[in-house]
């Protein structure tokens, strides 16, 4: 099974290699020399073998440096993923070094899931690229889609010579992404598990992560926060600022991988140079196009970040607002000063009265299915829909909000504050916000979940919830519905058979959800 699979990975890495190069040989003008590409093998932490290619500048003749970019590869993907870019790169003048990270397809070792093996080979490639390709020590950047995007932020927190970042559809905050709410995303964490064992060899310590994430095993619960918080930039922000690389972030409101709230509280954190990119889709689909060089904002502005702090080309960048967002319900981009600035006020849901709902049942609403619910947005403007009339209130509470005189511009955070009395000492709801038409069919806005466990049944305690942000437009005449169920197929539940939950409204404490909105 073994030489099989390596045989089946070397071949496939061969096609992709072919097609990608021919495909950008036809792209480039016939009159200008192409940048040369070559495989090479780099020994990277503790002697791993990482397979890479090198892509040169075309004029490149060892009488000058050239900035420098690195790239590992995302999750599951060949070191060829980036071959479209990295001629377009180095067309521009840079050295352009892509590299398979440990574990995935021909390169050694195992997954680490951006362990501190991972960050020393980072640096283990920029050594190489120092003294093997005409690269300038003084103009390091990193850059990489998802997996890539997380490996570059950490390396630039380890090591100083990292001097500007891209990271795209990446994640500052591990367990913030899959484990958000102290709920596991588990189809987010079965597809790349799936896709970890397909394509790679995990090492027993993620395998038995995996194993306890499954398990919902609370005695390894902060045995798994810690080795998230190990593997997420959020913990060396501090370091980050002191080393002082340029960040830019990307990503997207669908992301069901590692949703924007982690990138946007990061994002705010951060005091170095910094810029923050959030467009319609899901993870990794608003910068797939350009890994087929063709036409993408996103890898678009990668190369302005990087000339601009790189090369030093002037390019107006820097002076740009620089949170930049477009719309899911569409409209082009706009430009915020910071993330704060994103709402001119909170409207208001009151979530009046007492209501109760038994546990272990799919009302009907739900987030979707990972990747394909948020492409349909992105692509149709097709959230999941639910009829908001029909949903049952045996197992689904709902509150509505008036009809809107006017578009309802929802932008940032949506925030669930309640008092929830349950009947069992653990459990899991689910919140949703819908854009509700005039015949009751809902649109999704955004979700969240939220478990709790070790509490006394019967006794009430307060919630608060941050909903995943988002950047959605109610139309005239609609109105925002809250509902909250205990079943939803993108996260695991840990409601016991029977169990009820009531949320109530006390007159001191009262509940409400609170909806960032744009003024017109």
């Amino acid at each position: 099974m073994g030489p099989a699979r390596t045989t089946l990975r070397t071949a496939a890495v061969g096609a992709v290699s072919a097609a990608l190069i021919a495909g950008t040989a036809c792209l480039a003008p016939a009159a200008q020399a192409a940048p040369s590409v070559r495989f090479v093998d780099i020994t990277g932490d503790g002697g791993t073998v990482l397979k890479a290619n090198v892509v040169t500048p075309s004029d490149a003749d060892g009488s000058r440096g050239y900035p420098l970019i690195v790239l590992p590869t995302s999750w599951g993907l060949p070191q060829v993923e980036y071959l479209a870019q990295a001629q377009k790169l180095a067309d521009s003048g840079y050295v352009v070094l892509t590299y398979n990270v440990r574990g995935f397809w021909q390169s050694g070792g195992q997954i680490e899931v951006a362990g501190p093996p991972d960050v020393a080979d980072a640096s283990k490639v920029i050594d190489w690229a120092l003294a093997h390709t005409p690269a300038d020590p003084a103009r390091i950047g990193m850059a990489g889609v998802s997996y890539g995007a997380g490996i570059s932020l950490l390396a630039a927190a380890h090591d100083k010579r990292v001097r500007a970042v891209a990271a795209l559809s990446g994640w500052a905050d591990l367990i913030g992404s899959i484990y958000s709410g102290r709920t596991q995303h588990v189809q987010a964490g079965a597809l790349l598990d799936g896709v970890g064992t397909v394509t790679g060899r995990e090492s027993p310590e993620v395998r038995r992560i995996f194993d306890h994430f499954y398990a919902s095993d609370l005695s390894e619960e902060q045995a798994m926060i810690d080795w998230g918080r190990e593997r997420s930039a959020a913990t060396y922000v501090d370091r980050l600022n002191r080393n002082g690389a340029a960040v830019m972030l990307a990503g997207a409101w669908g992301d069901t991988i590692f949703p924007a709230n982690q990138n946007a509280d990061f994002y705010d954190r951060l005091t170095v140079p910094k810029r923050l990119e959030l467009r319609p889709g899901d993870h990794a689909t608003a910068e797939i196009t350009g890994l087929f060089g063709l036409p993408n904002d996103v890898w678009t502005d990668t190369g302005r970040w990087f000339d601009h702090y790189l090369r030093g080309v002037d390019n107006g960048i820097d002076r740009e607002r620089p949170v930049q967002l477009k719309s899911r319900s569409g409209g082009g981009y706009e430009a915020y000063p910071d993330w704060k600035s994103l709402a001119a006020t909170d409207r208001k849901i009151a979530l009046a009265d007492s209501t109760t709902i038994h546990a272990n049942v799919d009302s009907g609403a739900d987030g979707g299915i990972v990747f394909l619910s948020s492409i349909l947005d992105q692509v149709a403007q097709l959230p999941p829909v639910a009829s908001i009339p029909l949903l049952p209130r045996r197992w689904a509470a709902v509150w509505q909000s008036e009809r809107y005189g006017t578009a309802q511009r929802v932008r940032g955070t949506a925030t669930l504050h309640t008092t929830l009395t349950p009947t069992a000492e653990s459990g899991t709801f689910v919140a949703y916000l819908y854009d509700v038409g005039p015949l009751g069919f809902g649109k999704l806005v955004t979700n969240a979940p939220y478990t709790w466990h070790g509490r006394a049944p019967g006794e009430p305690f307060g919630v608060d919830l941050d909903l995943f942000s988002t950047a959605y437009d109610v139309p005239t005449g609609h109105r925002l519905a809250v509902v909250v169920d205990t079943v939803d197929p993108l996260y695991t539940e840990h409601n016991p058979s029977g169990a009820q939950l009531t949320f109530s409204s006390p007159q001191d404490d009262p509940s409400y959800v609170s909806v960032p909105v744009r003024e017109q």
